[in-house]
């Protein structure tokens, strides 16, 4: 199988939408400003403001939404044609960086947003500079933040499993972007701390977990795809890993796939979402 970034990005919609935490999603419907100066990073395929329109959190806006693939960005143009004339779209696709220091000192914004893209990020170096392009008093909305839990079930071989899922979190622990530290497996509940030091106010918090499993009629929308992105992740996070056996972590990967494909593979993440203000 060939495995398409974009066409996972949108099979997660589904596993988002159960996930998002409603207490933190209305704390952002009842603070969100009129009309408002929306950037969200790391934006993918633009299944946030496809969100935030179908559940009329926003009517009238200016939303500003940036990627690193440009195949996620042409992605994103296609799906969001639909998306009413009162929302301004503005796709780039850009490096996060890059584009920070383009609109450092001359641009700022209402809203920021992050969604699933913080826990691949240095989050103490990045904040400070994400925070920059806030307007003072701004809001930041962080959702779906790795916490340290990766579940697939049923058990296949108990010590394996556990041993799996603690060398998956170590690469993500150990992930070097340009030589820079780009990761954390407990992104969610260091964030408090993060967002402290970076003297932002938290107005909510919760958790955001992803649980896919199939019902009667088997895995909902395009999750089974979903879920076979997220074993081919963990192969290949860890094919070459010294502490694995190849063939036992083959067999591993093997009968992962075969129950996806007879509707057994049931899979949870803990992950935390936040809500904020940045007084500036």
């Amino acid at each position: 199988m060939i495995y398409d970034f974009p066409r996972y990005l949108a099979a997660k919609k589904t596993v988002d939408d159960r996930a998002l935490n409603a207490h933190v999603w209305q704390a952002l419907r009842q603070n969100m400003p009129a009309r408002p100066h929306i950037l969200e990073v790391g934006a993918g395929v633009g299944t946030m403001v496809e969100r935030l329109d179908e559940q009329q959190f926003i009517s009238s806006a200016t939303y500003t939404a940036i990627d690193n693939q440009s195949e996620n960005i042409a992605a994103a143009l296609q799906r969001l044609a639909h998306l009413p004339q009162t929302i301004q779209l503005s796709l780039e696709a850009v490096d996060l960086f890059d584009f920070i220091r383009q609109k450092q000192g001359k641009q700022q914004w209402d809203v920021l947003i992050a969604h699933a893209f913080l826990d691949l990020m240095d989050i103490p170096a990045t904040l400070p500079q994400l925070f920059s392009l806030l307007k003072p008093g701004g809001l930041f909305y962080f959702s779906i933040n790795f916490d340290g839990v990766t579940a697939l079930e049923p058990a296949i071989n108990p010590a394996l499993d556990a041993q799996i899922e603690q060398l998956y979190h170590q690469t993500m622990d150990e992930r070097l972007t340009n030589g820079k530290p780009s990761g954390d497996s407990r992104s969610g509940r260091h964030l408090f701390t993060h967002l402290r030091q970076a003297s932002a106010t938290i107005l909510a918090a919760g958790g955001s977990d992803w649980v896919v499993f199939a019902g009667e009629n088997g895995y909902v929308a395009d999750e089974k795809y979903f879920l076979q992105f997220i074993v081919e992740t963990i192969y290949r996070a860890l094919a070459e890993h010294p502490a694995l056996d190849t063939v036992q972590f083959a067999d591993w990967i093997t009968q992962r796939r075969a129950q996806i494909e007879a509707g057994e593979l049931v899979y949870i993440a803990h992950q935390l979402d936040f809500l904020g203000r940045w007084p500036g």
